[in-house]
């Protein structure tokens, strides 16, 4: 298996999912980044449900930047998509904006569940454009 630069992109109310993911893929050989604030949120869960405290906070630590360049140094991308909001499969906006930006840079996305139809959710219809490796929930296939 060859071993892969992997950054892990999905919605931070997923923070301790991610941390645990990235522990997986290092224990399978890979380098795996996390967003730059995780650890912030696993300490303050209620962080992503401030909304004014947490753009100051993004703001301040200029997050989306340092992700980004995370992403850039990369391989690949790994979005982790559980059920959020009643949707299986569920990307934010943030993450759409991470996918996109690894599509443009000729990164392999991975998508770790199946995405739900886009009919229902029209943000489906973009990432199936950019043509990513949906998992199943198999690491395996990761390649």
């Amino acid at each position: 298996m060859k071993r892969m630069k992997i950054m892990i992109c999905s919605s931070m109310s997923f923070a301790s999912e991610i941390v645990a993911m990235k522990k997986k893929l290092e224990s399978e050989g890979h380098k795996a980044f996390i967003p730059y604030d995780t650890d912030d949120v696993v300490k303050n869960p209620m962080l992503t449900k401030d909304l004014d405290a947490d753009l100051k906070h993004c703001i301040e630590k200029d997050v989306m930047k340092k992700c980004f360049d995370l992403l850039a140094k990369s391989d690949a991308i790994l979005v982790l998509n559980y059920t959020k909001h009643d949707t299986p499969g569920y990307i934010g906006t943030s993450v759409l904006m991470e996918i996109g930006l690894a599509h443009h840079l000729g990164k392999k996305i991975f998508i770790l569940n199946p995405l739900p139809d886009y009919h229902e959710e029209r943000w489906a219809h973009e990432v199936h454009i950019m043509q990513p490796i949906i998992l199943n929930g198999d690491l395996r296939k990761i390649k």
